[in-house]
C-alpha cells in the first residue's frame, strides 16, 4: 500500500509516493568505484558502534538503496553512507529502505567523491533523477554531505526552505550534527593500510570517537604507564630500604608512629 505524499497540480509537479520494493524489481548492483570507499564508510560506523551510539532501531548502511515512487516510476538511489534515526521494524538483512513507509526519512546522506565526479551534484529532474535532486527534492534528507577523501574537502549541506545550503565549519573545522549529538569533521592519518583523509566523529566535549585499533593502542599505553609507575614505586622502595639499612635501621622492625 502506498503512502501518498503529494498530489500533482501541474505537469511539472511531482507525485511522490512511498511503496514497498516491487518483488520483481532488480536493484542496480553498482560496483564500488574504488577500494577506499568501503573503508571510509566502515570507519564511520565503527567508532559509533564502539562508543555505544548505535541503537537497534537505527539504520546505518553503506551503498544501500533508498526508494521512492515518483510519477508512478520506481526509483532507488544508493548513497555511500546513510543514517536513519528510527525504523518501524528491525530487520536483520534489509535489501532496501522506503522512507515514511518503513520509518523515518534519513537524517544524513554522505557521498564520497571519486574520479568519476559529477553524479553527487546532479540535479537532473527527468527519470532517472540525479542524486542531488533525489535527496533534496524527493526524499528531502535534512543533511547532505559530499566528501573528497584525497584532498580532504568536506561539503556540508543543510536543507533550508527545500534547498540545500552550504554550511561553514566551526573554529575547530567541524560541523555539529544536532540529531546525533556529535561533531563531524576531517582527520588525516592511516587505517587498514590507507593513508589520507577520513571523516571522524567527536562528542560534544571535543573527544574523538576512537576506532578499535586506537582503543587497543590507548589501553596498551595506559598499561605501559601503569607498569612504569609500579616500577618507579619499586625502585623508590628499594632506595628507601637501602638508606635505612645504611643508617643501621632494620626496615622490617621500624618503631610505630606516635
Amino acid at each position: 500500500m502506498a503512502t501518498q505524499l503529494s498530489q500533482a497540480k501541474s505537469p511539472t509537479e511531482l507525485v511522490i509516493s512511498w511503496e514497498a520494493l516491487p518483488k520483481d524489481f532488480q536493484l542496480e548492483d553498482e560496483p564500488v568505484e574504488n577500494t577506499g570507499q568501503p573503508l571510509l564508510a566502515g570507519a564511520l560506523r565503527e567508532s559509533l558502534e564502539i562508543s555505544g551510539f548505535i541503537q537497534p532501531q537505527m539504520l546505518i548502511a553503506s551503498n544501500f538503496g533508498l526508494c521512492a515512487t515518483v510519477n508512478e516510476q520506481f526509483i532507488a538511489k544508493a548513497p555511500d553512507w546513510v543514517y536513519v534515526p528510527s525504523v518501524n521494524e528491525i530487520v536483520g538483512n534489509r535489501k532496501s529502505y522506503t522512507p515514511n513507509l518503513e520509518g523515518d526519512i534519513p537524517a544524513i546522506a554522505i557521498e564520497f567523491l571519486s574520479d568519476t565526479e559529477g553524479g553527487e551534484y546532479s540535479v537532473k529532474r527527468t527519470y532517472p533523477p540525479g542524486k542531488w535532486f533525489f535527496y533534496e527534492q524527493i526524499l528531502q534528507i535534512p543533511i547532505y554531505i559530499i566528501f573528497e577523501p584525497y584532498g580532504g574537502l568536506l561539503e556540508y549541506y543543510q536543507l533550508e526552505n527545500k534547498r540545500y545550503e552550504l554550511k561553514q565549519t566551526d573554529e575547530n573545522g567541524r560541523h555539529w550534527i544536532d540529531v546525533m549529538g556529535l561533531f563531524l569533521g576531517t582527520w588525516q592519518g592511516t587505517k587498514e593500510g590507507r593513508t589520507g583523509y577520513w571523516l571522524r566523529w567527536w562528542d560534544r566535549d571535543g573527544n574523538l570517537l576512537l576506532w578499535a585499533v586506537e582503543q587497543i593502542e590507548q589501553e596498551r599505553q595506559r598499561a605501559e604507564q601503569e607498569r612504569q609507575r609500579a616500577e618507579q614505586e619499586r625502585q623508590q622502595k628499594e632506595r628507601l630500604i637501602a638508606y635505612l639499612q645504611s643508617q643501621g635501621i632494620d626496615p622490617n622492625n621500624l618503631p610505630p608512629f606516635e
